[in-house]
């Protein structure tokens, strides 16, 4: 399968382009041994970290956003991991060859995540990405994250190309929402943060994607 017209590949940033579950692992498990509680596997929290900070604190720590405490342990776990933010993260598997087939072929690509610019850059800069890419939209660049579709118009912009030109791909819900929201073409990463209770296959994603090895025979020159 081949999609015409498409000049423009934008990513999600964590568990699509980058594998940072292991810095918030890190980051939990430390907060965690201050409270005097068990580490928590790798494996257990890596499904929690696609769902953003409260999502991972309710997962981690059982707490909610109403609960007492919540401020301040949102606060510390922010802090812990930002110290460490690129650390221990590397690339997706096949993901290096992906930039690398887009960028011979002179085609675009950027990143639209829902993480905060502070979190975001240092950890761009941190694998060297953010020299070859023009394009990172953070989760407070627009007035609405998403699943809005305002970062993905905002990325166009940058870009300089139309949304029925680009594929977003992304691991959570919220991404193909956005996607379509934009006019994009879209592409569920079920190779990435996808926990038990994750539908992906009712998202209604107009390709699904095993590897994202499999998105160089979608794209090309």
């Amino acid at each position: 399968m081949l999609i015409s017209s498409v000049t423009t590949v934008l990513f999600d940033l964590d568990g699509t382009l980058l594998d940072t579950a292991p810095d918030f692992a890190f980051a939990v498990n430390k907060v965690r041994e201050r409270r005097s509680q068990e580490p928590l596997t790798l494996e257990f929290i890596r499904p929690g970290v696609s769902h953003g900070m409260a999502g991972l604190i309710k997962l981690c720590f059982d707490l909610t956003v109403n609960d007492k405490g919540y401020n301040e342990l949102l606060e510390e776990l922010l802090h812990t991991y930002s110290v460490l933010n690129g650390q221990y993260t590397d690339y997706i598997p096949g993901m290096r060859e992906v930039l690398t087939h887009l960028e011979d072929n002179r085609l675009n690509w950027g990143v639209v995540t829902n993480k905060h610019a502070w979190l975001t850059n240092p950890l761009m800069q941190s694998k060297e990405l953010d020299k070859k890419t023009t394009c990172i939209v953070s989760g407070d660049t627009t007035p609405y994250p998403k699943p809005h579709p305002e970062p993905l118009w905002y990325a166009c912009k940058l870009l300089k190309v139309k949304p029925n030109e680009c594929l977003y791909v992304g691991d959570a819900q919220r991404d193909i929402i956005a996607g379509r929201a934009a006019g994009m073409k879209t592409a569920a990463a079920l190779f990435g943060y996808l926990g038990e209770k994750d539908d992906p296959m009712s998202w209604d994603a107009d390709i699904y994607l095993h590897s994202p090895l499999d998105i160089i025979p979608l794209i090309q020159p």
